[in-house]
């Protein structure tokens, strides 16, 4: 019987392709991972660092609550910039577009007074959750004085004629700078700030027939200052009564 002839098995000298194919493949997806992981959603990016923290009990109650939702059209590279917290944006609710409608008739229909006088005598500002109608008190009151100056009147009655119209509690603001009181009327800073803010108040009720329950007022002397009182500038911006409107931005 003749003997099989075994042959020899035939040695692959190209098997390290098939390593270096799968290496290949293994680097072009780690690169296509860092790629998409470079492009980051600012806002998306932002808002997941405080759910994070808000779910680790770094804020609030911890979980317990509403979580922040992703809320716009997404924006993509850059970095991701810190930002504290409370300070996420937050939806535009009925109440806050009411306001702003409110706020922009009423600088339309001051803007006749303010072209005449160069003087900043009515700021308007919306913030979160507050619409404050600033009045300077030079332009609308005498000097030591709580009765509100009749050239003055017309631009009040603008202001409260479109405040009224939200039906929302308003809170009006005395405010003073840090000089003394000249006046045999007044003791301090505190009753004359207190005056002018009741005499806003009470001329808001009886002219544009507002409920008192809707109305408040309260004086802060120099307690609160916008600027400082060292400049002339300063004290003429901490002299002011303010209306304010607080409302819920978050109420639908």
């Amino acid at each position: 019987m003749a003997k099989r002839e075994h042959h020899e098995e035939h040695e692959n000298h190209e098997r390290w392709l098939v390593s270096y194919a799968d290496f290949i493949t293994l680097l072009f997806a780690f690169f296509v991972v860092l790629y998409a992981t470079s492009r980051v959603d600012n806002k998306k990016m932002v808002q997941v660092v405080n759910s994070i923290k808000f779910a680790m009990h770094f804020k609030g109650s911890g979980g317990i609550d509403v979580r922040n939702r992703f809320e716009g059209p997404p924006t993509e590279g850059g970095r991701c910039k810190s930002q504290p917290m409370g300070t996420e944006q937050r939806p535009r609710s009925k109440q806050r577009e009411q306001v702003d409608k409110v706020r922009r008739r009423v600088e339309r229909r001051l803007a006749k007074y303010l072209q005449t006088r160069p003087e900043t005598f009515v700021q308007i500002e919306t913030e979160h959750d507050r619409l404050a109608v600033r009045l300077s008190a030079s332009h609308f009151f005498d000097a030591n004085q709580a009765a509100i100056r009749p050239e003055m009147i017309p631009v009040l009655d603008v202001i409260a004629a479109e405040l009224v119209t939200l039906g929302m509690p308003m809170r009006i603001e005395g405010h003073t700078d840090d000089s003394r009181v000249s006046s045999p009327r007044f003791r301090d800073n505190w009753e004359l700030s207190t005056s002018r803010a009741a005499a806003v108040a009470s001329y808001v009720q009886r002219a544009h027939d507002v409920d008192g329950k809707l109305l408040a007022a309260a004086g802060y002397g120099s307690t609160r200052p916008l600027s400082d009182n060292a400049t002339a500038s300063g004290r003429e911006a901490n002299r002011r009564v303010e209306l304010q409107i607080e409302f819920n931005p978050a109420e639908e």
